[in-house]
């Protein structure tokens, strides 16, 4: 069952926000963009669309936000996550801001506390430094809410 979530960013190709394999939930990559915009919290555009300035830490934190809307609009919990990628266009200057927001997302004894594995790449399709693509797992499949109407 593929999932589209009206509240994560548009993706910027033709495939879904995420898509059901039994008790598996599969999340595409997810970067910090608001949804019906261009605007990329912690990023400032020359006019030739370059970045100029970027703060890591608000990237994370609108990219760990649209990432969880994806999981909650598919019908699982963010207890369920438990395996992150994260994509990094500058390890040596992005890594402990990255770690710093990544920690308060999965903090504490009852946090899920996924595996995570953490590569520099040399680009992201638009202009971010952080994208997101994490695996739940949730025993039975997605739980029926609002948002997901009948679990298949």
């Amino acid at each position: 069952m593929s999932v589209e979530s009206d509240r994560a960013p548009e993706p910027v190709g033709p495939y879904p926000h995420a898509r059901w394999a039994g008790d598996f939930l599969y999340v595409s990559g997810v970067g910090p963009r608001q949804r019906g915009t261009s605007v990329i919290p912690g990023v400032e555009l020359d006019e030739a669309g370059r970045i100029v300035a970027a703060d890591i830490r608000a990237q994370c934190e609108s990219c760990f936000a649209n990432v969880k809307a994806v999981v909650e609009d598919a019908g699982a919990e963010w207890s369920d996550v438990f395996d992150v990628l994260a994509f990094l266009t500058h390890m040596d200057r992005d890594f402990a801001g990255y770690n710093e927001v990544y920690a308060t997302w999965f903090a504490g004894p009852d946090g899920p506390r996924p595996t995570r594995t953490t590569v520099e790449i040399g680009a992201l399709p638009t202009p971010i430094a952080v994208e997101l693509k994490v695996v739940c797992y949730r025993a039975g499949g997605p739980i029926k809410t609002a948002r997901t109407g009948e679990a298949s």
